[in-house]
This record gives structure tokens, sequence and C-alpha cells, in this order.
């Protein structure tokens, strides 16, 4: 298959991961494939069985949440052109390139660092202490799952 045709899916795959969610049930969080197949249906369910939540915290929590799954979803975005261009190469590529997709790398890791920090400041505030840490453990498991399948799927530069 064409090195182009498989980075694009493999973007796109990515994309939708992050507005892919959780079961029904809470899966047991330690257990990395089960929490890849929940957040893989449907996340924001997963995430909500796992961090139950009063009526109150929630109107809290919930629009704390999409803001930050939005900035993610641009980091993403980033990462995934990022992606395209390393793996759509089917030529090693120049010294210029290659730092300038590395700087791309890192931008679209301090975009997400950002998103995290004003995450944890939101969270904290609107959120018991116990739930808050609960639910940034767990968004920091999602995260690893994912960084830990991309980093699966890229092939080193050339």
């Amino acid at each position: 298959m064409n090195k182009n045709v498989v980075a694009i899916l493999f973007a796109a795959a990515m994309l939708a991961a992050q507005f892919a969610g959780a079961e029904d049930k809470s899966a047991d969080v330690t257990d990395l494939q089960a929490l890849r197949t929940a957040v893989r249906a449907d996340k924001k369910a997963f995430v909500a069985s796992t961090i139950t939540l009063t009526d109150a915290e929630a109107k809290k929590f919930w629009p704390i949440y999409d803001a930050y799954q939005r900035d993610l979803d641009m980091a993403n975005r980033e990462r995934a052109l990022v992606v395209v261009d390393m793996v759509g190469s089917d030529k090693p590529i120049s010294d210029l390139y290659a730092k300038n997709l590395a700087k791309e790398i890192v931008a679209a890791d301090e975009i997400e660092i950002k998103a995290r920090r004003t995450l944890y400041n939101r969270v904290m505030k609107a959120l018991p202490a116990k739930k808050a840490a609960r639910y940034l453990q767990l968004e920091g498991k999602i995260r690893a799952v994912q960084a830990y399948d991309l980093a699966l799927a890229i092939p080193l530069v050339k």
C-alpha cells in the first residue's frame, strides 16, 4: 500500500480516536487494553462512568472537559500533519526538513502541555481534590495509551 495513503489513514484514525469513547461499564483502568477499547467506544461516557459526579460537579466539570478535548484535538491535528509529512516521504529527507518536522512536533507537544496546565487549574477548582486527581490520572493514562499507539505506528525518519 502506498505510504501516503497509510499515513493519511493513520492520521485520520488518530483524530477519530480523539472523539471516540467508552463502554457503558467502567473498565479497570489498570488494564490498558480495556482502557484503549473503552476510550475508542466513547471516551466521554467512559470518563463519566469512572468519575461519578454529582449534578453540581457535572455542571462545572463537563464544560472544562469539553474545552480540554478541543485543545487536544488541535494538538492532535498539528501532530497528524507532521506524521503525514514524515511517513509520506519515500526517500530520506534533508536535514533542514527534518529540523522543521522536529520543531512542529515540539510545537504540538507545547499546545498539549498548555492545555493540560489549564485543565489542571480548572479541574482542581471545580471538583473535590480526590475526584480531580482521579480524572487527571485517567486522562493521563488515556493520553499515554494514545501516545504509545502513535509511537508504534510512526517509523523513524530516514
